[in-house]
């Protein structure tokens, strides 16, 4: 006890380590307590770190300021205004499709597997195979209510729709524009000791800044390959297996293992088991393996310093706490968790530097 005792009091005197666990306490209590309602602003402020890079390119390439600012918040606009219109309506329509499909997609997928137990009868039964159809058609069916119950034509998510397309463009185009401003108002809080907190504030911002762009740009790119490949193929709700597939890259190993699923449920149900249903999962599979081992590595390197064990830890512990929302950013706060650890006073790496010095 005395030991700790100790170093609780040698943190406490340190000014540069009281700044920092305020900071941080003080992010995470807004988050905690006003996340639902400040949620149009948390929006806005990522979107407009991720634009904050164009602008800072486009202005050192000689363009003025407001300029690239105007240039960069178009595009967005535009990009915003394709997936809306272009993207989203097939996407809805491909989904309520499938959702009307799911009884008969169930339906084939027990007609196949009461084949198992007569090939295989000293480890499946009958009963087992119909237990297991029935509860997963239970879990399938409850999630397609779900979603219908959370569709676009219920009044609530609507107008929360166009408060989102109203309120986060207009924040996003303030926050690009002004963000010197509201940097240093927000700076202006701060005690005048805080070279801890600006040393672990320079660490995530160059791995997190990174971080979102590289995970755009493969959620782009594994999205417009699989499209392409599961078109080329001819399988039902391309686009739909498209965007989830892309969007599974968000979640390290378990999206792409979660997303297997509906691949191989709606290849089964419009092939049946023959040569194309074999071509469409391993188009999927090769598809995923090309990512997690090329395009993944060639975009990040060693952006994310994070062990493999690290990254599903995080996203154990932040999924358990927040549900999917602690999965989405699971990654980051742990890449914040480690800036934290690695700029704290006697911690291993500082050590080590010191350590070299001498």
């Amino acid at each position: 006890m005395n030991t700790v005792s100790r170093w609780f009091r040698r943190q406490i005197a340190n000014p540069q380590v009281v700044t920092l666990a305020l900071a941080l306490l003080s992010v995470s209590l807004a988050v905690f307590f006003f996340g639902g309602m400040l949620a149009p602003v948390i929006a806005a402020v990522v979107i407009a770190y991720l634009l904050q890079g164009l602008v800072a390119r486009l202005t050192r390439l000689g363009m003025p300021h407001l300029s690239a600012v105007s240039v960069v918040f178009v595009s967005f606009m535009a990009f915003i205004l394709v997936l809306v219109f272009g993207l989203l309506p097939p996407l809805v329509r491909q989904l309520t499709r499938l959702v009307a499909q799911i009884p008969a997609i169930l339906a084939k997928l027990q007609t196949l597997l009461l084949e198992v137990p007569k090939k295989y009868p000293d480890f499946f039964s009958e009963n087992q195979i119909q237990e297991f159809v029935s509860g997963l058609g239970s879990e399938v069916v409850g999630l397609s209510q779900t979603v219908l119950s959370v569709s676009a034509t219920s009044f609530i998510v609507l107008v929360t729709i166009i408060v989102y397309l109203v309120l986060v463009p207009l924040l996003v185009f303030f926050m690009i524009r002004d963000s010197d401003r509201i940097v240093n108002w927000l700076t202006d809080f701060l005690p005048h000791e805080r070279q801890l907190t600006s040393e672990v504030w320079q660490e995530v911002d160059v791995q997190m800044g990174n971080y979102v762009r590289g995970k755009f740009w493969e959620i782009l790119i594994v999205g417009s390959v699989t499209w392409s490949v599961f078109s080329l193929l001819g399988l039902q709700y391309a686009l739909l297996l498209a965007v989830l597939t892309g969007v599974s890259v968000l979640i390290p190993y378990v999206g792409a293992a979660v997303v297997t699923l509906p691949v191989a449920l709606v290849a089964l149900f419009q092939y049946g088991v023959d040569p194309h249903f074999y071509y469409a999962v391993g188009a999927y599979l090769v598809i995923q393996a090309l990512d997690g081992n090329l395009l993944a590595p060639l975009l990040f390197s060693e952006v994310v310093d994070l062990h493999p064990i690290a990254i599903i830890v995080a996203i154990l512990i932040f999924g358990g706490l927040w549900g999917f929302w602690g999965v989405f950013f699971a990654i980051p706060l742990a890449t914040l968790i480690q800036a934290v650890l690695r700029a704290w006073p006697g911690a291993p790496a500082d050590r080590d530097e010191h350590t070299i010095e001498a």
